[in-house]
């Protein structure tokens, strides 16, 4: 934990950071006392305090009360419990929007949102501002020097509700904005965005408004456009509050909690990372019983975006959530594997929404680590359990993941992809991306997710399953990766536009044509009731809902269309470029189809694996120098085993050749593993 400030309690562990959200406003003082050595039979080492305070803080305009908060963090303090403290900027108070309703934000409607929810405040709002960087003032002013503060938590969420407001303030804030990515020129930005499209050309600043409601899609460059802006503004917010802290307590790191699941789609991350001192992330589990597919996806986006170094996981849930259509509880040993697959994929804190169950309000049935039943429950014996498994691994902290791979994911691309007015209009990013990273870390490989401004030059293998839009400069660095020796994939309906979401001229896929060998002459979008079989060498597959009419210049065909309307056409390429690859996946494959691509391009990379006996096992390493840590966690119902030797930092068994994992079992091996190279699918010849 060395980004968190040393607090008043030398005595207290290092290693793993382990808490939750803490919301003592809600509970009577007397509570209080309870709640702090309850935490600590849990073994929590961390707090947030203060997230939906400020009502509480400024009753009124000209009033303060911050002697409840004293009181809670004297507490903390004397418990050993440091304390993530929140600037309590996520939600305005009544008084405030009652005064000034230009505080909340405008759908597209014109509809202004009403106070009542949470995070209904606009980013682009100048009354926000000023009272929201007093409340930093007077917050960071009181608790500098307080001996429980550890780390400070700019607001919550940015943008989990509010990253798009359609309002006259916003419009004011995206004219200037504009301006400013435009050189105040007009004929620039008429120029970027087409306007001679539909007679839209501007002739003043002030006619450009927000793409709000109308008959048709808007004008694709002014919604894109407006997409980075709203981002903009929220890390203006960040970036705000982050400089009153700076100014007044230098020693103290600063974090915000990312979104890194459902709404954190509209929030350009890669572009944040530089204004905190740890990534810190949110994620709750999805309803599927496959839904640690995902989870594994985004705690590698999560240590894609801090660079490898260790993060936060802020939030998660401890049991079911509450907003979802359908909020399973968690089954027995499944908190365990859960919090601790964040772990394996490099968090140095677990922490959970919430600490004490609410008993009111809309998140009365949100799970908590002290749930409604009490301390005679599976939910807290499970919590007390983990604090446990979190003290035995303490010396993994600190430690980095090994990668095998880089998947290159881009939010600008996101946006433009999932707009409208394309050859199918139901496409989703993560349709395409989730498949990929399920069949590589089905594969044994360890995956980062990483932004096309990385650098790609550690991986041997780089993935880029959906690049839609792309600019020439990310373009030229997955180019150099394949020169520099990596072996490059590139899926479908990637390379298409510009940073613009302007068609590239030749065809599609342009970004890539030379990298490529091919051109893209047609789309070829399949109807929902067709599908098409492929085969590739020592494999098949299946495509379903997108294809192209793909031709040859200079790749060769690695898999064929074998019926269907784009029969004996390639599916997918390969090229041959100074020490490395680059191939093409043209079409959506089923997992059998991806399986023997990614197979194939692994094994060409020299991608080697922990040798296994279940792809349900899920095997992560993290390394310290000299030391590995093994984190075995098999989502299975029966044992699953890989080779290797050490001993488990959970039980203290001692394995030698092979590890047994049980079904629904945890191990976090400090030793060896065993890894055999990936080998490309055998072909069968007949005859």
């Amino acid at each position: 934990m060395s980004w968190l400030r040393p607090t008043g309690r030398p005595d207290r562990p290092s290693g793993l950071a382990y808490g939750g959200d803490y919301n003592p406003e809600q509970w009577d003082p007397e509570v209080w006392p309870e709640d702090v050595r309850l935490m600590t039979e849990a073994g929590v080492t961390l707090v947030t305090v203060g997230v939906f305070s400020w009502a509480q803080l400024q009753p009124e305009p000209d009033r303060w009360d911050f002697d409840w908060l004293d009181r809670v963090m004297d507490l903390l303090a004397e418990g050993g419990i440091a304390v993530d403290l929140a600037t309590a900027t996520a939600s305005v108070p009544n008084w405030l929007a009652a005064a000034d309703p230009s505080v909340l934000a405008v759908d597209r409607h014109g509809n202004r949102i009403a106070q009542g929810g949470r995070q209904a405040w606009s980013p682009s709002s100048r009354t926000y501002r000023r009272h929201s960087i007093e409340l930093v003032e007077r917050m960071a002013q009181r608790y500098g020097d307080h001996p429980a503060l550890a780390l400070w938590h700019v607001s919550n969420e940015l943008g989990g509700h509010n990253a798009r407001c359609y309002g006259e303030e916003s419009a004011r804030a995206f004219r200037i904005w504009l301006r400013g990515r435009y050189a105040d020129s007009l004929d620039e930005l008429n120029r970027a965005w087409g306007t001679a499209v539909w007679s839209q050309r501007y002739r003043s600043w002030e006619e450009i408004e927000p793409p709000r409601a109308t008959f048709t899609g808007p004008n694709p460059t002014l919604e894109l456009d407006f997409a980075r802006f709203s981002s903009d503004q929220l890390r203006d917010q960040l970036r705000a509050e982050r400089a009153v802290l700076r100014a007044l307590t230098p020693d103290v790191p600063v974090t915000t909690n990312f979104i890194v699941f459902d709404a954190g789609r509209n929030m350009a991350y890669s572009t944040w990372t530089d204004d905190v001192d740890v990534i810190a992330s949110d994620h709750y589990l999805g309803e599927g019983r496959n839904a640690f597919e995902e989870t594994d996806f985004s705690a590698d986006r999560s240590r894609g975006l801090a660079g490898g170094a260790p993060w936060m996981l802020m939030e998660t849930a401890p049991n079911g959530t509450s907003w979802r259509r359908i909020n399973p509880s968690k089954r027995r040993g499944q908190l365990r594997r859960d919090a601790l697959s964040h772990v394996a994929r490099g968090a140095d804190a677990v922490c959970f929404f919430q600490w004490r169950a609410a008993r009111s309000g809309a998140e009365r049935f949100h799970s908590a680590m002290l749930p409604h039943a009490g301390v005679d429950s599976d939910v807290f014996r499970d919590v007390v359990g983990l604090g446990a498994d979190l003290r035995s691994i303490a010396a993994v902290a600190g430690s980095r993941v090994r990668p095998d791979v880089a998947l290159v994911l881009d939010e600008v691309s996101w946006w433009a992809f999932e707009g409208g007015d394309h050859p199918r209009n139901d496409l989703r990013l993560m349709d395409a991306v989730l498949p990929w990273h399920r069949v590589l870390t089905a594969l044994g490989l360890t995956i980062d997710v990483v932004p096309p401004s990385a650098d790609l030059a550690p991986y041997r293998l780089v993935v880029a399953p959906q690049l839609y839009l792309v600019s020439d400069e990310h373009a030229a660095r997955i180019s150099a990766a394949a020169h520099a020796g990596a072996t490059v994939v590139i899926g479908a309906f990637s390379g298409v536009v510009d940073e613009l979401d302007r068609v590239r001229p030749g065809g599609f896929a342009g970004a890539f044509h030379e990298l490529l060998g091919i051109r893209v002459e047609d789309v070829w979008p399949v109807r929902d009731d067709e599908a098409f079989a492929v085969t590739g060498d020592g494999w098949s597959g299946t495509a379903r809902t997108w294809a192209e009419v793909v031709r040859l210049a200079g790749a060769t065909a690695a898999a064929t269309a074998t019926d269907g309307d784009l029969q004996g056409l390639p599916v997918v390429t390969r090229r041959s470029v100074s020490a490395g690859t680059a191939w093409y996946v043209s079409a959506w494959l089923d997992e059998g189809g991806l399986r023997g691509v990614l197979t194939q391009a692994a094994g060409e990379a020299g991608a080697t694996a922990p040798i296994r006996d279940d792809h349900r096992l899920r095997v992560t390493t993290r390394v310290a120098g000299a030391r590995e840590y093994h984190f075995l966690i098999n989502h299975g119902d029966t044992a699953a085993a890989v080779q290797g030797s050490g001993t488990d930092l959970l039980d203290g068994s001692v394995h030698t050749g092979r590890i047994l994992v049980p079904g629904g079992a945890v191990r976090v091996l400090e030793g060896r593993l065993d890894r055999a190279r990936i080998q490309a699918p055998v072909a069968v010849r007949k005859g």
